[in-house]
């Protein structure tokens, strides 16, 4: 019987630089990620099975299917889609919101930063990017799986709740109107003896 062993994080990188690209892909793989690169936004939402202005996957191969990307990394400037179009594509979308997102860029532009953090991204470095910058990675992946496990935690615990509630809920409320048509027809029964005039 084979022995299951836990798939290294995948890592999905986009910049249409390709010795920008092969340096991002040796340093991830030295670090134990899987690593697949692409040259352009419009690629990375391809791969990621999202059509480019709607929000449901589409078919795609099914070996990309069993590789689901656990973080994105990509270069802010790019021609067509730019790093930060990529970003808000991704956070718009309900099927890819939570895989963390990381913006490289080569130049230290606070304004830039800022925008990108507050659209939604993880992480932002700057190039040339360094080996010690793939530790920052796995923390990010690693919270985004806790918080996935945890919505579908709730979510089966509020599924389990309703449909537990809802049988017990509608006989409570039945025995209660039946309870209070009993409680009325006491009343009717009792009412007559109470109201009846005392004879002197």
């Amino acid at each position: 019987m084979a022995v299951a062993i836990e798939a290294p994080f995948h890592v999905l990188a986009v910049d249409d630089s390709l010795p920008d690209r092969k340096l991002i892909e040796r340093l991830l793989k030295t670090s134990s990620f899987q690593v697949t690169t692409v040259d352009s936004g419009s690629k990375a939402l391809e791969f990621l099975g999202l059509h480019g202005h709607e929000d449901s996957p589409i078919s795609v191969q099914a070996d990309q299917q069993e590789a689901a990307v656990n973080l994105i990394i990509t270069d802010y400037c790019m021609p067509g889609m730019t790093g930060y179009d990529l970003l808000k594509k991704i956070k718009e979308s309900s099927y890819l919101r939570d895989i963390p997102v990381v913006i490289m860029s080569s130049e230290n532009i606070p304004s830039r930063i800022n925008r990108c953090l507050e659209e939604g991204a993880d992480e932002f470095f700057l190039k040339p990017v360094r080996l010690s910058d793939m530790s920052k990675l796995k923390p990010h992946i690693l919270k985004s799986r806790c918080k996935e496990q945890y919505q579908q935690e709730q979510h089966l615990q509020s599924n389990s709740e309703s449909s537990n509630s809802s049988n017990p809920t509608n006989e409570n409320s039945s025995s209660t109107c039946s309870n209070s048509h009993k409680r009325k027809a006491n009343d009717d029964e009792i009412l007559p003896h109470a109201t009846r005039p005392k004879h002197s």
